[in-house]
């Protein structure tokens, strides 16, 4: 069961309604800045995550300006689309909804995940959105982020490892993902999306001496959460 802390309370609390029933993941930013491309991850991870556990999600962008540049900056890093608010009609407040908002920010009535600032004003123009993913991914989402050449040059070295190896792994036959690492993954993203710990995961996975098969495929599940785009190199050649 996913449970996040409720930035009103401090406390944790289900992110998923008691009948499976619907739930709205609502990102609230005022515009365009990397710090509002965050809340836009934080909330495209929530809504992979209760997917992933079975859970409809409608996802909706709250905001006054900059919308187009907002929807373009997030499907550049992979993020899913969030339909605006202000075109919905009546009916939105029937479902569960879970706010995710910028730290000092919007203060919606509801559950409430709070999302630290990036401190790098801009995206630096030539830097590859997936490793701009992967570096925010990095930071729990309580501790303010830099997009710096350290930060991008240790994602891009992760990535580009991550992406060879599961083109490797893939020519040998599949497993399954062993039940314990299956169980690890799961644990983290539902204790309060817990992403850190599931990059921790992956690495021990890719240093142990599991079958190739079973961690390809352990990074294959993990992905549809991490929304890398892992498996981009199969079929590349060796």
């Amino acid at each position: 069961m996913l449970r996040i802390t409720d930035a009103r309370t401090g406390e944790p609390v289900d992110a998923v309604p008691a009948r499976r029933g619907l739930t709205r993941v609502e990102a609230h930013v005022p515009g365009y800045d990397t710090s509002a491309l965050r809340v836009l991850l934080v909330a495209d991870l929530l809504v992979r995550a209760l997917e992933i556990g079975g859970t409809p999600v409608w996802a909706l962008l709250t905001g006054d300006r900059e919308q187009e540049r907002l929807h373009a900056g997030a499907a550049a890093l992979g993020i899913r689309p969030f339909e605006d608010r202000r075109d919905v009609g009546p009916g939105w407040g029937e479902s569960q909804a879970v706010h995710v908002v910028a730290e000092g920010g919007a203060t919606p009535d509801g559950v409430r995940i709070a999302v630290a600032p990036v401190r790098t004003p801009e995206i630096p123009a030539d830097a590859d959105p997936a490793e701009v993913r992967l570096a925010l991914l990095a930071v729990d989402r309580g501790t303010p982020a830099q997009l710096d050449e350290a930060a991008l040059s240790e994602a891009h070295g992760t990535l580009m490892r991550w992406r060879r190896a599961v083109a490797a792994w893939a020519r040998h036959p599949s497993r399954p993902v062993p039940d314990t690492v299956r169980g690890r993954l799961r644990t983290a993203w539902e204790d309060d999306l817990d992403v850190p710990e599931v990059l921790r995961v992956l690495r021990w996975v890719e240093e142990s001496d599991l079958p190739q098969g079973a961690r390809f495929e352990t990074y294959a599940h993990a992905d549809r959460l991490l929304g890398l785009d892992l498996t981009r190199d199969l079929g590349a050649p060796a």
